[in-house]
């Protein structure tokens, strides 16, 4: 997971994007839409999701990046924003890896090699 900082918006100053990788398309796009139905609480934060697929470096498996772009008035109201996202994707990532096919497949073939 990698968090940066983005331009400035002077109604909302306070900004951060969190980037998420994932090892496929389709869990990308069903962690998002599983985020996407909680708003956000307060108008003085504005979320908005984009996914972007990627070629790691190494020549490895395409992946998915969710990102996670956050706009707050304040620090207070982004960082209150961010730890109620934090918990929301924890969730979506632990459901994902107990009971999503391709996650259980993708851990064996690890578990597999590293033997």
């Amino acid at each position: 997971m990698m968090a940066t900082t983005t331009a400035l918006d002077p109604d909302f100053p306070c900004s951060l994007v969190i980037s998420i990788p994932l090892p496929t398309f389709r869990l990308a796009s069903s962690a998002l839409r599983a985020l996407q139905v909680d708003m956000e609480l307060s108008p003085l934060v504005r979320r908005s999701f984009s996914l972007e697929p990627t070629q790691p470096a190494d020549g490895g498996d395409e992946t998915t990046v969710l990102h996670t772009h956050y706009k707050a008035t304040t620090d207070r109201m982004l960082r209150v924003a961010v730890n109620g996202f934090m918990e929301s994707i924890g969730v979506v990532l632990r459901v994902m890896e107990e009971l999503d096919v391709d996650v259980l497949a993708q851990a064996e073939e690890v578990a597999k090699a590293s033997n």
